[in-house]
């Protein structure tokens, strides 16, 4: 069944959660709520729910207005990012209790108990009690209980997080895989824009309780629509500075020169915001008509295979992305290049302008593999 919000928000004592906003999510769908801290994400989810009732609009499904239908009365499933399980049930009970709510046959609990468990790495632990689990044991527990029930509406609220980083890339791939039998609305909330890319399907972006962006993934990252989903779909934060384009080229920053061609020739005289994604930089690599661009290390933080140097332009602090470790000292003058190729440009007021023909490619995974 076919959800839908139309115009809902959402005020708690006078304080915005969510600005109204249209959403419309088919059956069968993988929906990505991207967002920073406080976006809106669980205030969303739990209007989808039903565990919230929405400030204004409406929540149907089909042609059904559920907006002020329980969450007992809905067939939903919701994991949090803190899991909870029931403390004095074994692992197969905790999975088991919505099926046996539901009056489920034994032997159909026990087959989807048991299916949920070893793909979540479980059944080696159906007889311990939480207690006896590790956290990212006791959030596999949760999630294995809401996997079993099948609901129609399945709300994933950062439930990875608290898995290691192996755990987490296996995870999410069987997940993908389990999902895409399923005709199953599943809304997979993250903080983090690797993570959307890696789920796909579609995704919206919030921030500040405000719808800024909806579409398929991957369309989202490589077309923002303004400067804002520029920065919270790009990790480390798209780099952006002030610019203006003449009638020959564009400067930037009063002291980088860009050729006014390719996808920036559209762009009329006047100023703008440009932007490039920290992995589109390079101190190690100039190839065609890359321009060099000198600035001040500020901070140079080494990340396992990659170095983030991070570079004063100005008034502008640029990360510079590199594969491999690379040492800088504070205040050290160096020369990195960028391809005008991967530039974006947006209009004083944030809205895109122009942007990489043919798409921005997705940003670096680990050690400089492609998402």
């Amino acid at each position: 069944m076919t959800l839908r919000l139309e115009a809902v928000s959402k005020t708690v004592g006078g304080e915005v959660h969510l600005h109204p906003l249209d959403i419309t999510l088919a059956p069968g769908s993988m929906n990505v709520v991207l967002g920073p801290t406080l976006a809106g994400k669980t205030s969303l989810m739990r209007l989808m729910a039903g565990l919230d009732r929405p400030s204004s609009g409406r929540v149907l499904v089909g042609d059904h207005d559920v907006t002020g239908l329980s969450v007992r009365r809905r067939k939903v499933a919701m994991v949090y990012q803190q899991f909870i399980n029931y403390p004095s049930f074994t692992v197969y009970d905790n999975i088991a209790s919505p099926l046996r709510r539901a009056k489920i046959g034994r032997a159909e609990i026990d087959r989807r108990v048991r299916e949920a468990a070893a793909m979540l790495r479980l059944d080696g632990l159906l007889d311990r009690l939480p207690d006896a689990l590790s956290g990212g044991q006791q959030q596999r527990t949760a999630l294995a209980r809401a996997l079993v029930k099948e609901a129609d509406l399945l709300l994933l609220d950062e439930p990875l997080v608290n898995l290691d980083f192996k755990l987490r890339e296996e995870l999410r791939e069987e997940l993908r895989a389990l999902f895409e039998t399923r005709r199953t609305i599943v809304v997979y909330a993250t903080t983090e824009p690797l993570e959307a890319l890696m789920i796909g399907g579609d995704t919206l972006v919030l921030d500040q309780g405000r719808l800024l962006q909806a579409g398929p993934t991957v369309s989202v990252y490589r077309t923002p629509a303004c400067v804002r989903v520029g920065e919270v779909f790009s990790d480390p934060p798209i780099n952006l500075i002030a610019g203006d384009v003449g009638a020959d080229d564009i400067r930037l920053g009063g002291a980088i020169l860009l050729p006014r061609r390719g996808h920036l020739r559209v762009l009329a005289p006047g100023a703008y915001r440009f932007g490039v994604r920290a992995h589109h930089l390079s101190v190690d690599r100039r190839h065609g008509d890359e321009v060099a661009v000198e600035g001040t290390v500020v901070l140079d933080e080494i990340n396992g295979s990659e170095t983030f140097i991070h570079v004063e332009l100005g008034d502008a602090l640029w990360v510079v992305q590199e594969e491999g470790v690379h040492g800088f000292g504070l205040g050290e003058r160096i020369r990195f290049f960028l391809d005008p190729r991967h530039v974006f440009a947006f209009a004083p007021d944030g809205a895109l302008v122009a942007a990489p023909v043919g798409g921005d490619d997705a940003m670096a995974v680990g050690s400089g593999g492609a998402a």
